[in-house]
């Protein structure tokens, strides 16, 4: 046996991340599209460490580490961005946001 089965894993992860993906892609409210986009990266951080072990190598969880900090730094970037734009009373669809507005 070369390592852990990583079959139930590459299942989830995949119905994970075509679940945020499908997310994104119907959504119109920019908070859910930020949530969908999470749920895809924490499905590739998921496969990420579940290679890792299979393989042996630490490389996968740190990598899926950085991962995780860039992700929650995104978080704090986005959330900023729609509570400054709730204040503003601006429209938050998503096919309205066409442009950046100073």
């Amino acid at each position: 046996m070369h390592g852990p089965d990583v079959t139930a894993y590459v299942i989830l992860g995949a119905l994970l991340f075509a679940i945020g993906a499908l997310g994104v892609m119907i959504r119109r409210s920019p908070l859910i599209i930020l949530l969908s986009v999470e749920i895809m990266l924490n499905a590739s951080n998921l496969l990420l460490i579940a290679f890792s072990r299979l393989h042996g190598h630490e490389d996968g969880q740190i990598f899926a580490i950085s991962v995780m900090a860039v992700a929650a730094s995104e978080v704090v970037v986005g959330l900023g961005l729609i509570v400054a734009m709730g204040r503003r009373q601006i429209d938050l669809d998503v096919d309205k946001l066409r442009t950046l507005r100073g």
